[in-house]
């Protein structure tokens, strides 16, 4: 009898699954990122063209009615170059908090498929939204310094540290929404209560160092106020946002980010059969 020649040996599956993960994951987060593109810009008239409108009628109407009442804002002489370098940043972080708060019962449907996790939905969400937002905010600025000819001097690293600024924290405090809006119903209405106000209190349309020194540290509680006037640093070259507090600011974007994730991580099942 002849013996059989044993079968050459087979390379074992595990060495091609981190592969296959990655894979995996950037085709479920490309996917949801397209069905998000065609549902949030593709249902109305103008699509993208209404993500610019908004801030550009914003800061038009700001720009009109304190043009009105004061003879300068409250850096620079240009009304809607100030006032783009505080609404606009803010919107960034806005837009990014209320889409990420919500991508879990947005993407209800297809996180039943197990190829698709809320990490999918939520990395999703924060990349075309951030995009978009980040787009907008070159156009408008941009075309406000062409069309007014305003010379500046742009200090790249504060900007960039407001828009990581912005964008951690609305991370963060989208994660932690994400989980309080999808246990507790509650949560939402409570939510939208309390950040009424927020606009007003975020340095938006005025910065810092206009608020009297005994009730400012009270102002700078908010990280948003933080953010604003880091923006305003970056665009304004003699302003100095001597309040600003980094490491505050990422210190709860962080924060924010670690008890969410793992609150979704212990609950996600019982999200998703409420």
């Amino acid at each position: 009898m002849t013996e059989t020649s044993a079968p050459p040996p087979v390379a074992p599956a595990r060495a091609q699954t981190p592969r296959l993960r990655r894979f995996r994951f950037f085709r479920s987060v490309s996917a949801l990122v397209m069905r998000e593109m065609a549902t949030s810009y593709g249902r109305s008239p103008g699509g993208y063209l209404w993500a610019v409108l908004e801030p550009v009628a914003a800061i038009s109407i700001m720009s009109f009615v304190f043009s009105l009442m004061l003879r300068s804002p409250s850096l620079g002489s240009n009304f809607p170059y100030f006032y783009a370098s505080g609404y606009l940043i803010f919107a960034l972080y806005t837009v990014l908090n209320r889409n990420i708060s919500g991508a879990i019962n947005y993407s209800k449907p297809l996180l039943a498929y197990p190829a698709v996790t809320f990490v999918d939905a939520l990395l999703a969400r924060l990349v075309l939204h951030m995009m978009t937002q980040l787009l907008v905010m070159f156009v408008v600025i941009g075309g406000i310094i062409v069309l007014f000819d305003i010379t500046t001097i742009l200090k790249w690293g504060a900007i960039f540290n407001a828009l990581g600024m912005a964008i951690a924290l609305a991370f963060g405090i989208g994660v932690l929404n994400c989980f309080l809006g999808a246990r507790f119903e509650l949560w939402r209405r409570i939510w939208g209560i309390v950040t009424r106000p927020l606009f007003l209190l975020s340095a938006v349309l005025f910065i810092p160092e206009n608020v009297p020194a005994l009730y400012r540290p009270y102002l700078m509680i908010n990280p948003l106020a933080h953010v604003t006037s880091e923006m305003r640093r970056g665009l304004f070259p003699t302003y100095d946002a001597g309040s600003v507090d980094p490491l505050y600011v990422y210190l709860i974007a962080v924060t924010c980010s670690v008890l969410g994730l793992i609150f979704l991580l212990r609950y996600y099942r019982d999200i998703m059969q409420m």
